[in-house]
């Protein structure tokens, strides 16, 4: 019960921002996907999000319209394109996620070196854990 409220508390969280953000949910986690990875293909942007190709190039077409990605060519191979964040001076992130990270961070201060080791090494391994039953619940989705 503890971490469902802990996970819905970060979902009504990650909504407040997009909102705040003027996105849907939707284009403010790619825009976040895009800032940490950088640049991507659109097939690779749509594994990270769970799009499908079409949703993905709609959501790169608004993102594009409203300057925050730009599509380069790859300098891998100029036959593909991928998509980059920019950043967009209308959209101010500091003040955005400010409130979330000045909650979170009085909370942290709370902690001892020790045990902020210890919770920061369970994020960096729930992140991936949460990722892989993310696909395994897709894909039981689908079987259904």
């Amino acid at each position: 019960m503890i971490f469902r409220r802990y996970l819905d508390a970060v979902g009504l969280n990650g909504l407040a921002l997009a909102e705040a953000a003027g996105l849907n949910t939707t284009d403010w986690h790619a825009l976040s996907v895009l800032e940490q990875a950088g640049p991507l293909t659109s097939g690779a942007l749509a594994e990270r999000t769970g799009l499908t190709t079409g949703a993905t190039t709609r959501l790169i077409d608004r993102l594009e319209r409203a300057g925050h990605v730009r599509r380069v060519p790859d300098p891998a191979d100029r036959r593909k394109v991928m998509v980059e964040h920019v950043a967009n001076l209308d959209l101010d992130l500091d003040a955005i996620v400010g409130p979330s990270r000045r909650w979170l961070g009085a909370l942290l201060a709370e902690y001892s070196p020790e045990q902020l080791d210890l919770l920061f090494d369970f994020f960096e391994k729930a992140a991936p854990a949460l990722h892989a039953a993310t696909a395994e619940i897709r894909r039981g989705a689908r079987d259904r």
